[in-house]
């Protein structure tokens, strides 16, 4: 196997597992994460439920765990059919990633860049108790409920689904990859 598709098999697969490991995580962790948000809510003389009316959570709710495990799927099975020697990985690399890099990095972006766009959310609300929030120390809460690994892994998931995937689509296209998929 040419050094350029182990390459690009070996990002995709990480890619796959961080959208196993991260809902996992928030899974078993969110709860905890939530407790900690609303306390800080408390604390700031808010009502807990200022975070369900303005859509923050922390908990993975089962189809977003679901679409996760979905989205493994999708990378893991071009990476496997690429291992292979088999031409259609390849080809699925070339459709799945833009679409990763596109709707995934959005969604990732979002992740890396919570404290903003939460900032940005709650300044934008018609309500006043919500422009009131600190929302930089509600995240820095709820991120004690977290792992402390797992901000890492997000800003890892991040750059995999922008830089990895441009590079999986740059790496298939070499002329090595070409030969190796015949």
């Amino acid at each position: 196997m040419p050094p350029s598709v182990a390459a690009a098999v070996t990002l995709q697969l990480l890619l796959a597992a961080t959208f196993v490991v991260i809902p996992v995580t928030a899974g078993v962790t969110g709860a905890r994460a939530q407790r900690a948000a609303e306390a800080e809510m408390a604390g700031q003389g808010h009502p807990a439920t200022l975070l369900a009316r303005h859509g923050i959570r922390f908990e993975e709710r089962p189809w977003e765990f679901a679409l996760a495990l979905g989205i493994a799927a999708c990378l893991a099975i071009p990476a496997w059919l690429n291992l292979t020697a088999n031409g259609t990985g390849r080809v699925l690399s070339w459709i799945v990633e833009p679409l990763v890099l596109l709707a995934v990095g959005s969604v990732t972006a979002g992740q890396v860049f919570a404290v903003r766009y939460t900032e940005a959310a709650l300044a934008r609300s018609g309500d006043p108790a919500a422009r009131d929030v600190d929302a930089r120390a509600v995240l820095a809460a709820a991120n004690t409920g977290f792992p402390s690994w797992l901000r890492p892994l997000v800003l890892a998931r991040f750059a995999l689904t922008t830089v990895g995937s441009l590079l999986v689509i740059v790496l298939l296209a070499t002329p090595e990859a070409g030969a190796y998929f015949r």
